[in-house]
């Protein structure tokens, strides 16, 4: 956490009002996202017990597991979950658009520029918390490897069609949910998280309810006293009135109200299934408008200028996904081999420091941030000195001295870089600090070919600049082999025929 989100976070407990930590929204939200509330039984994370789903906050779709013991009922529940879900995933497909993008040609080694489908738009899925996503990715994991009745017609219990598919669709949201900056499945407390800092911690965060009310307190209340509201409010019969935000239950709930409604439909009484329907809506609901609430404040700031790049790289990530199904590729394994865990990993990392650098850019008050860690400085131009680099072709590297109340942690020699009018990132290298309060900087680069730099490439005296030390750009890692060229240090080649069979029957799966 750095120090302007602490003092963010300091003064929100003195103030009892959350603080902004940006101008922008840093992710992109789109214009009809799918929310996804779930509810699963207390001590087995696997049982659901119940869901809103659904893309209009006035109509969602209640799904209800009456016994979530009983396997023949999970089923009926992930084929409603299938019915609600996969024609949202599936509803960007067959809408593209053409493109140029730039592959390696395995003939060449070269990169070479080729002609390309992008789904025009992806599908967005929003759950409560980050317990949410990790529910999100524990179904994908137990759907995808499922074997219907047309794979296996010897299946003991095979599973409904569309389950496997559901279940691949999930894995690859789960999965792209790990990539800094990706958008395709969101945590609600993250999205409003980032955006604005409370007096508490940021495992209380994790409490939708408490979040909210810490951004959303009105007059003569403190955040503090809604959020414990928020969080130990119970009416007459000691039940919570903002219950958690998924999928955990209330404990008072599951001893008071829902065994004693699982008994009686065990016991057959009439009534007893709409009852437990009844009490796991009203579970669900107050964190179904939660949600909606969050997504109000969050649609209410701008976007930042630099999210629809980052939401570019998820329609790509979204289209590979269907070309994978499509082509009848086999699931996603449930462990990556050698290359393909360090390609992963690698793409987080730049991934990663990717978005610190364009949150900084677009939004000053995050820009703050890295001014304050000495990453970035800002000022005045007070002059600009004609100079040129020695060798055959001279090219033109003005000297730029900048006054500045920053204190940037520069050495000499070192790299900076600022954003141009045209987008670009313009590279330079500090000189000396004159006096106190000035740096002078060389200019290296984003100045075109010519003898003379391009219009605007030169910052003019007077102009206010901005300098990171940050590339904005961040490059990727070395090149790695293909997992067939996997070296025996690292295991060798995955074997073909080592594919993940379908999960065994245990006498678990039979009631």
């Amino acid at each position: 956490m750095s120090l302007l989100a602490t003092l963010a976070r300091v003064e929100a407990a003195a103030t009892g009002r959350a603080r902004p930590l940006t101008t922008v929204c840093h992710r992109r939200l789109t214009e009809r996202p799918m929310v996804l509330v779930p509810l699963t039984t207390a001590g087995e994370a696997g049982a659901p017990l119940g869901a809103l789903v659904g893309t209009d906050r006035d109509a969602p779709r209640l799904l209800v597991v009456p016994q979530p013991r009983d396997r023949t009922l999970r089923f009926a529940f992930l084929t409603e979950l299938a019915d609600a879900v996969l024609p949202h995933l599936e509803s960007a497909q067959d809408e593209v658009e053409l493109t140029e993008r730039t592959e390696t040609d395995p003939e060449t080694g070269k990169r070479v520029k080729v002609e390309a489908e992008l789904c025009a738009d992806a599908p967005q899925l929003i759950v409560p918390n980050t317990a949410g996503v990790a529910y999100v990715r524990l179904l994908g994991r137990s759907m995808r490897f499922r074997r219907t009745a047309e794979e296996d017609p010897r299946a003991a219990h095979p599973a409904p069609a569309r389950l496997p598919l559901l279940g691949r669709w999930l894995t690859h949201y789960g999965e792209r949910a790990r990539v800094p900056g990706s958008a395709l499945l969101l945590a609600m407390t993250e999205l409003l998280g980032r955006h604005w800092a409370t007096g508490q911690s940021r495992l209380e965060d994790q409490h939708l309810g408490a979040l909210l009310a810490w951004i959303t307190a009105g007059d003569g209340e403190s955040g503090a006293e809604a959020a414990l509201r928020a969080e130990l409010a119970r009416d007459g019969d000691g039940l919570l009135l903002t219950p958690p935000a998924g999928p955990a239950t209330d404990p008072a709930f599951d001893n008071r109200r829902l065994a004693p409604a699982i008994a009686r439909h065990d016991a057959g009484l009439d009534g007893a299934e709409e009852e437990i329907r009844e009490l796991v809506a009203a579970q669900l609901r107050p964190t179904w408008d939660a949600v909606w609430r969050g997504l109000d404040l969050l649609r209410a700031l701008p976007p930042g200028a630099r999210v629809a790049d980052r939401w570019k790289r998820d329609r790509w990530s979204y289209t590979a996904h269907r070309d994978r199904l499509r082509a009848g590729e086999p699931p996603q394994p449930r462990r990556d081999d050698a290359v393909t865990a360090a390609r992963k990993l690698a793409a987080r990392e730049t991934a990663l420091a990717e978005l610190a650098a364009q949150e900084a850019l677009d939004d000053p008050l995050v820009m703050a941030e890295r001014r304050l860690a000495g990453e970035a400085f800002t000022g005045e131009v007070t002059g600009v000195e004609t100079a040129y680099s020695e060798g055959r072709r001279p090219m033109p590297r003005p000297l730029v001295t900048v006054r500045t109340g920053d204190l940037p942690q520069l050495e000499e020699g070192g790299r900076v870089y600022r954003a141009l009018p045209s987008g670009k990132s313009q590279s330079g290298e500090y000189v000396a600090s004159p006096a106190p309060g000035l740096l002078t900087v060389r200019l290296t680069g984003g100045m075109g070919r010519g003898k003379v730099p391009e219009a605007g490439s030169v910052p003019g005296e007077g102009e206010t600049v901005c300098w990171t030390l940050f590339e904005h750009a961040p490059r990727g890692g070395p090149e790695l082999p293909d997992p067939e060229e996997t070296p025996w240090t690292h295991g060798g080649p995955p074997d073909p025929d080592a594919l993940d069979a379908p999960d065994p029957v245990t006498a678990e799966d039979l009631l």
